[in-house]
């Protein structure tokens, strides 16, 4: 049968999509309901139909699932915000651990993933450190604030989110109750008229300091010395902020911020290791579990005190102090210049030494300071955003050749490429951990620990006798040699081409073929000048020149 637009629909669900709508099936017709769990029998309305599969509204549940719960918050339909609240706690997890399963098996071709059982929460509500509300006006004129509905920039009004923190509530009513008192405007888009854009609102869970940060299209808001005496009759109020956003565009926070009141940041910690968080701040916003998914990621680095780690993708350095505590050194790198500051005076105030942060891009940062100055590193981790790595990163990565490499993700389909790629040129899958960061919503973050090919891996080569590179010379160190001698001495790891572009830089005979590259246009790296240096001494060392 052929379904078309505004037909209805009867419909068991069978199956949950990656955005947590629901899947059925009528006359071999796949459609995509929202709203409508695993186990539901309803009604829905088609609103957009392909050949074979189309999106319907559900219009009524006729026999709800055994899995469905009652929402704890009456607009969780309408914002959108809340993608899973209608589904039982159990079973959100259990489709968080299929999703992740499901992109690494079907992007990346992994099979029998080593995965561990995902990382739940204690309670899947209150738990949002953050929260960044727009203001506007309602149908009715009045200012209202809560947040978008779903891919739309109309209001929902809701001054108490469920994920939220009670604090949120108390200080929306009294900012719009100055806003109404003085007449001030709220900002409208469509025109880019009005003052108060955005109210954002940063919590301490384990200091119970409170931030609020009014983003506004101006320099200054009417009678601010009243609204700070408001404000601070909430417990815990610390820092009151403005940040000034003249420009028309969806960016929330514009560059410039001003302190009205207290200090310009919160405290707060994750296990022994405090921050300082400012309203630019990346700061994960579940901390209770974040502590979970940074002790499974300092687990699987595996740290002894004797290791060098990278950590790319840093912040405020909140993953590199905490590796710090295990690691003989951590660098750590992020393109925010405003962070990597937060992370310098984070690390000062824990009294940790043994870090060094950049600012840059990670596809930048590392690959200069390899080639520059021979860097290394035994363990490396990643925290990128839902886009994942770069290439030249993962490149980098490679051709640095550490020991393990730990990938935390909050989107399990780029992870699955980027292992994939890291996979198929000497790493192997060791580990796969979900953690739900994000309870009630479809978003789940990954913990992935990755291990240099085994020595006792095999693998199918043609070797070419001239490859053997017997030499006189030779006889006197090996390869291995050569490497072991470059990394004690000088803290460099060089690979077997480097060392052969060397010895024929110095005259020592190589193999006719030995490390040439495999067809005409492969480019191949040069052995950068620290290293060069270093493979000298070696040689010298070893009487080879």
């Amino acid at each position: 049968m052929e379904y078309r637009k505004n037909d209805l629909v009867t419909l068991e669900i069978e199956d949950c999509g990656t955005d947590g709508e629901g899947i059925g099936k009528a006359d071999g017709f796949t459609v995509f309901v929202k709203d409508a769990i695993i186990g539901d029998k309803v009604l829905a309305k088609i609103i957009k139909a392909k050949k074979n599969y189309g999106y319907g509204r559900l219009m009524e549940i006729i026999e709800p699932s055994p899995f469905r719960v009652e929402p704890e918050c009456a607009f969780a339909r309408q914002c959108g915000g809340c993608q899973l609240q209608a589904l039982s706690y159990e079973k959100q997890l259990e489709f968080k651990e299929k999703k992740v399963r499901g992109h690494l098996e079907r992007i990346g071709g992994f099979t029998d993933l080593p995965m561990e059982p995902i990382i739940g929460m204690e309670k899947p509500y209150r738990y949002r450190n953050k929260a960044q509300f727009p203001v506007g006006r309602g149908k009715d004129g009045r200012i209202i604030t809560g947040f978008y509905a779903g891919r739309t920039h109309s209001i929902i009004e809701n001054r108490d989110c469920a994920l939220g923190v009670p604090e949120n509530k108390e200080v929306l009513d009294r900012v719009i109750g100055h806003m109404e008192k003085y007449g001030i405007e709220p900002y409208d888009e469509a025109v880019g008229r009005g003052l108060v854009r955005h109210v954002l609102i940063r919590y301490g869970f384990f200091t119970g300091e409170v931030m609020v940060c009014l983003i506004l299209n101006g320099n200054r808001l009417p009678e601010e010395r009243e609204l700070v005496e408001a404000l601070r009759e909430i417990p815990g109020m610390t820092s009151i902020m403005v940040n000034v956003n003249k420009k028309r565009n969806n960016v929330i926070l514009g560059e410039e911020v001003r302190l009205l009141w207290g200090q310009p940041y919160i405290t707060d910690r994750i296990g022994d290791i405090s921050y300082q968080i400012s309203p630019l701040s990346f700061f994960q916003v579940n901390p209770l579990q974040t502590g979970k998914l940074y002790a499974k990621a300092l687990e699987y680095a595996d740290l002894h005190g004797e290791e060098t780690v990278w950590d790319l993708y840093c912040g405020i350095g909140t993953i590199s102090l905490f590796l710090a505590q295990r690691a003989k050194f951590v660098r750590g790198v992020e393109i925010i210049p405003a962070a990597i500051e937060n992370a310098k005076e984070n690390a000062r105030i824990n009294g940790i030494e043994n870090v060094e942060f950049f600012v840059g891009k990670a596809e930048e940062v590392l690959p200069r300071e390899y080639q520059k100055t021979g860097v290394y590193a035994d363990v490396i981790v990643v925290d990128p955003p839902r886009k994942g790595c770069d290439e030249v990163l993962l490149a980098t990565i490679v051709e640095m050749q550490p020991k393990r490499v730990v990938y935390v993700s909050c989107d399990s389909a780029t992870l699955a490429r980027d292992l994939r790629y890291l996979c198929d040129r000497g790493y192997e899958l060791e580990r796969v951990c979900p953690v739900d960061q994000f309870g009630n919503t479809v978003h789940v973050e990954t913990v992935v620990l990755l291990s240099q090919q085994k020595p006792n891996d095999t693998i199918e080569i043609d070797l070419d006798l001239d490859e053997l590179d017997a030499t006189s010379a030779e006889l006197k160190a090996t390869y291995q040699e050569i490497k072991d001698y470059v990394l004690k001495e000088f803290g460099l790891k060089v690979s077997s081409l480097y060392i052969s572009q060397i010895k024929r830089k110095c005259g020592i005979e190589v193999g006719e073929n030995y490390n040439l590259p495999k067809t005409e246009n492969s480019k191949v790296p040069q052995c950068p000048k620290g290293k060069e240096d270093a493979i000298k001494a070696a040689l010298k060392y070893f009487a080879m020149i």
